[in-house]
């Protein structure tokens, strides 16, 4: 995988854009196979003076789709270890059962890879909605756990639904909190879901008054988030897939754009949306258009903004 300048990224979009077929090859065959590091700096509300974070995270792999085969999620894996984050944080839907598609693939072998992951605050999961979803036997029972659960526990990468693991670096403790997803179960009708959410319950586990960082799959939580919560960190929406001018077409919450992608502050709440690493097809072709597959870095700390890079691309 090499670096890319911006002019380097931009340019082969801008030569297909010319023709509609050389855009939609480009749309289907390029773009999903780049990866770029988009790159966050802050300090967040209620940070601890002193406490310098630097955390990667991975959301929405949908390993087995076409452009996603195990072999880049090995990759994935290790440019995200060339970074050195302090902690890697996972946010759902490590793979992929597409109907449309045809496509199956194993948690168990998607998770085993993302053992290998090298942090020395360790790896810390949640499950996505496809979690739930591919898991036929959860869908029936409308209970857990899924197979994914079960995958987890047999690995060091704890698991968190509902749950909050506190952490010190350099002498200075924080929170992680790990959300369950607001659309696990697809009930009858159109768009109708049933969570496994607990965010009240999730926030009754912090003991102290340590800065707190809350992993979801589905940012549409974010609007009930207090500010006890110093960031939100969610994925799922997978930047609409295509994005252009700030703008994506298609985005998987009913908040349309707002909460598509990106870092969004609303009175004093900061959230951070991934644009995802994989595609899915509901909704929109698995295709990536002005918004390449991303690893997200993310530093906090005093010194935050004055860091590293910002949106390096490479492919």
């Amino acid at each position: 995988m090499f670096p890319l300048s911006r002019r380097a990224f931009l340019g082969p979009l801008a030569g297909v854009g010319a023709g509609g077929i050389g855009l939609g090859g480009y749309a289907f065959a390029v773009e999903p196979t780049s990866v770029r590091v988009q790159h966050y700096a802050l300090t967040p509300p209620g940070w601890t003076p002193g406490l310098r974070l630097r955390i990667a995270i991975l959301a929405d792999i949908h390993a087995g789709m076409p452009a996603m085969p195990i072999e880049r999620v090995q990759e994935i894996v290790a440019l995200t270890n060339e970074l050195r984050p302090d902690l890697v944080m996972l946010l759902g839907d490590y793979s992929n059962t597409d109907r449309f598609l045809g496509v199956t693939a194993e948690w168990s072998e998607v998770i085993t890879i993302l053992t290998a992951l090298k942090a020395p605050l360790g790896r810390i999961a949640i499950l996505g909605n496809h979690e739930w979803w591919d898991d036929r036997k959860a869908q029936q029972s409308r209970k857990g756990p899924t197979i994914a659960n079960a995958v987890f526990a047999r690995t060091d990468i704890p698991l968190l639904e509902n749950d909050a693991l506190r952490l010190v670096k350099d002498g200075h403790p924080f929170w992680v909190l790990g959300l369950g997803s607001l659309i696990a179960f697809r009930l009858p009708g159109h768009s109708r879901f049933q969570g496994v959410d607990d965010l009240p319950g999730t926030l009754a586990k912090l003991t102290d008054n340590a800065p707190a960082l809350l992993m979801v799959h589905e940012p549409d939580i974010f609007p009930k988030v207090p500010s006890r919560v110093s960031l939100t960190l969610a994925g799922h929406t997978h930047g609409g897939q295509v994005r252009l001018f700030g703008w994506s077409p298609v985005v998987p919450s009913k908040f349309g754009n707002r909460y598509a992608y990106g870092h969004i502050v609303e009175d004093g709440r900061h959230l951070i949306v991934s644009g995802g690493l994989g595609t899915v097809s509901a909704g929109i072709a698995p295709v990536r258009l002005g918004m390449p597959p991303e690893i997200v870095l993310v530093e906090l700390g005093d010194e935050a903004a004055t860091s590293g890079l910002r949106g390096a691309v490479s492919g």
